[in-house]
């Protein structure tokens, strides 16, 4: 086995891809070929490090030296300084805001790393995902050994079952459950199921889980068939995710070639294979029965419950299924047992949770905390606040399912109880801020006109409901509201609740009821008042110029419709009447002088 002493770690996740850490791969293993040290330095392709917006992320081991926003024009001098020399690019290092420390810190000890504890991102950014060595370096396939030589499936769903492990993809079910229902049912054949179609606005857990360790879901998968008796199992991925997919079908015939699927592995007698199915993206493909249906060859519709999937699941026959990140638990929990997961978040709610953290937040990127930490510490000890020093106005968590939580309840426990207990809900992990300049009117608009566009159509409550809750919002943002559209809203909302056929049914009033909930007023003045308190809302409102102005014409050399007409060195004026808000003024403005009213 060669030894190297430096390793060279590159994010090769789908953010860090897309900005060019490709080039930077190919720059870097070019350079350190060029300087002589291809035996001495080797380059590594790992998945997501988390911290996205710093991207292109490179890592130098054994010093730890954490270098952001990486060009791959930077490279040849990272090889020939760093490398060659052993002197730091220091320009290059990333540091905490008003951390001045050169060299920069270890990863630990940075802001957005101290805070969280990683099981199912244990190995994103740390291993290369192509690569089954490196994940049996890192205990690998070494929980499924354990299951198949030393416990029963009894005993592997009992350990499940007393580690609290609830599902990770919106619904809080116990893991164990699950697994124990499935495996009681008498049937010829059993089928396991990952769901990895991820399709909230926002979210890339699962994505990010799959590209940085795709073997830790296929080693869990093979356990939950052994526990439940089943040897065949499919995972389920959105097609847009070719990075995702690549390395998981990869993954799996690696561990067909070392013998950890397939027929009689480990010499255990026990037989387990998986398969890849690719989904087109549909949003309601996310719900278990629904995601069946298409697995199955036919349009993703929803089917009634009961029957459940363990009695009655894929081609009829008895089915678990879980999504990736409640597989990603498993191997961590059955090496380190039940009481170890229970140690960290909640009575209700052990463990840890990955979220996607973005919209107006200054380290957007992928965050693992032990449930029960508090949203304030997700938003400004690891997410670093709102940019521009903005004021905190909401955080959107679980998608267009979820609710819009306000600045009030920032201390509120990340739990599954407590999430509901306050309008709100896990859902599968995004979590999306918002700042003051974020209309809570438009914002439900949004996640309903998302939902009403990802409607399967089958039953009434959601194909119709939904969409007359739409068009009162687009009404209502559009300066046309009636004084009775609050208690449509209201009605509406809860007969969907009551009747739609599935959860993405039931669950799609919530960005609009915790929004009336929380910022009624904003609805009220909007419908009452007509104007929009965030000045976002178009038809709500119109430019002025204040005495601010000092003349200087860039505004009325911008403006594509001559609405902006005054003498230099004198205030000017719009014709609002002329004026199409397209904003260009307010960006050319250098005096702050126009203003939305």
């Amino acid at each position: 086995m060669e030894v190297f002493r430096s390793h060279v770690l590159v994010c090769g996740g789908t953010g860090c891809t897309s900005s060019g850490s490709d080039k930077i791969i190919a720059a870097m293993e070019e350079q350190i070929k060029q300087s002589g040290l291809e035996r001495e330095i080797k380059v590594i392709r790992t998945g997501c490090f988390g911290l996205c917006e710093v991207g292109p992320v490179v890592i130098v081991y054994p010093e730890g030296t954490f270098y952001a926003r990486v060009k791959d024009a930077d490279v040849e001098e990272i090889v020939q300084e760093h490398l060659l020399k052993g002197r730091i690019v220091r320009r290059l290092v990333y540091t905490d805001k008003g951390d001045h420390h050169d060299a920069g810190k270890p990863l630990g000890e940075i802001d957005f790393y101290r805070h969280q504890t990683r099981i199912a991102l244990r190995n994103c950014g740390v291993i290369d995902p192509e690569n089954i060595d490196e994940y049996i370096a890192f205990d690998g396939y070494k929980a499924l050994a354990k299951a198949l030589t030393e416990m029963t499936p009894e005993g592997v769903i009992d350990v499940i079952t007393k580690s609290g492990l609830r599902g990770r993809g919106g619904g809080g079910f116990p893991a164990g459950t699950k697994w124990k229902f499935a495996a009681a049912q008498k049937a010829d054949k059993k089928y396991v199921i990952c769901n990895a179609d991820e399709g909230d606005p926002g979210a890339f857990m699962d994505r990010s889980v799959l590209e940085g360790d795709p073997h830790a879901v296929i080693e869990a998968m093979a356990i939950c068939g052994y526990s439940m008796g089943s040897d065949e199992g499919y995972v389920y991925v959105r097609a847009e995710y070719p990075i995702a997919v690549k390395r998981l079908n990869i993954a799996i015939a690696e561990a067909r070639e070392y013998g950890l699927l397939g027929k009689d592995i480990l010499g255990t007698g026990f037989n387990f294979d998986i398969h890849v199915r690719l989904g087109a993206g549909a949003f309601v493909c996310g719900e278990e029965t629904a995601l069946m249906v298409s697995i199955e060859g036919m349009r993703g519709e929803p089917r009634p419950k009961p029957p459940f999937p363990a009695v009655k699941g894929l081609f009829g026959k008895p089915s678990n299924i879980n999504n990736v990140e409640t597989y990603a638990n498993v191997p961590q929990i059955l090496l380190k047992g039940a009481e170890w997961f229970r140690t960290m978040g909640t009575e209700r709610s052990p463990g840890t949770k990955v979220f996607a953290l973005g919209g107006k937040i200054n380290n957007t990127g992928l965050v693992e905390v032990p449930m029960g930490t508090p949203l304030r510490t997700v938003i400004y000890d690891i997410g670093g606040g709102i940019p521009n020093d903005r004021k905190f106005k909401a955080v959107q968590t679980g998608g267009p399912s979820g609710g819009c939580i306000p600045a009030n309840l920032l201390d509120v426990p990340i739990e599954y109880d407590s999430l509901l207990e306050i309008g709100s809900m896990m859902g599968s992990g995004g979590m999306v801020v918002m700042d003051e300049d974020n209309c809570m009117v438009d914002i439900a608009r949004f996640f309903l006109d998302f939902t009403v566009e990802e409607s399967c159509g089958k039953c009434t409550p959601c194909r119709i409901g939904t969409r007359r809750m739409l068009e009162i919002l687009e009404r209502i943002v559009e300066g046309k509201g009636q004084p009775d559209d609050i208690e449509k809203l209201e009605r509406l909302a809860r007969s969907i609740k009551a009747t739609a056929l599935c959860g993405l049914g039931q669950t799609a009033p919530n960005p609009v009821l915790s929004t009336l909930h929380y910022f009624r007023h904003e609805y009220e003045a909007h419908i009452q008042d007509k104007k929009c308190p965030a000045h976002q809302c178009k038809s709500l409102l119109h430019l002025e110029i204040t005495d601010k102005c000092r003349g200087c014409t860039a505004c009325v050399r911008v403006c594509p419709v001559d609405a902006i007409t005054g003498e230099v060195r004198n205030k000017h004026a719009i014709d609002t009447d002329k004026c199409t808000k397209c904003y260009s003024c307010i960006e050319k403005c250098r005096f702050d002088a126009i203003v939305k009213v």
